[in-house]
């Protein structure tokens, strides 16, 4: 009566042991950085828009020329149109720019190849406070970072670009004549 008994525990431990999963990785699109010691104003957000595809907590990333996976086991620590926010929020506090600017953020396009590059293609308006509709300023900014084969290297990729992003926000808020080039 043992031998049954033992055979029959080992063979739900055998099962419970193969439905295992992988663990979930999160990641963000906040680098890790030493404390900012500018002083100025920020820059609110009025909005940001993803696209639908890829605003969701998992990762996507392309495949081929027209597919997405989306990966089950490496995540955003939020929704990716709330990991921008959050990032960007972060990188456009105490900008140095002078005067009350807000800025709404469209991005057309977040494609993620592993081994390739991290890509992000953004229309931007920055809007002075008070200001009339006519004195917006509209911009579009595409921003490319080459991408090793890892998860976390893509990951560095758009955190790259969200940091030019901002760079570029700050620089045209400071200086509301024109777009700046993305460089």
């Amino acid at each position: 009566m043992a031998l049954p008994l033992k055979i029959t525990l080992l063979a739900a431990f055998l099962l419970l042991g193969a439905c295992r999963s992988d663990p979930i990785s999160f990641h963000t699109l906040t680098p890790v950085q030493l404390p900012n010691t500018r002083a100025g104003a920020q820059i609110p957000i009025e909005g940001i828009t993803v696209p639908p595809q890829v605003d969701r907590p998992q990762i996507v990333i392309r495949q081929g020329s027209s597919g997405l996976a989306i990966l089950e086991t490496q995540w955003w620590g939020a929704s990716l149109a709330d990991e921008l926010r959050s990032a960007l929020n972060d990188q456009l506090s105490n900008t140095g720019t002078r005067g009350n600017v807000s800025v709404r953020i469209d991005v057309q396009r977040f494609d993620s190849i592993p081994g390739q590059y991290g890509l992000i293609d953004v229309k931007w308006r920055l809007r002075p406070s008070g200001a009339a509709e006519n004195s917006l300023l509209t911009c579009r900014s595409t921003l490319q970072t080459p991408s090793g084969p890892g998860i976390d290297d893509l990951v560095a990729a758009q955190q790259n670009n969200v940091r030019r992003l901002a760079a570029l926000i700050s620089q045209a808020a400071g200086n509301p004549r024109g777009c700046p080039s993305a460089s």
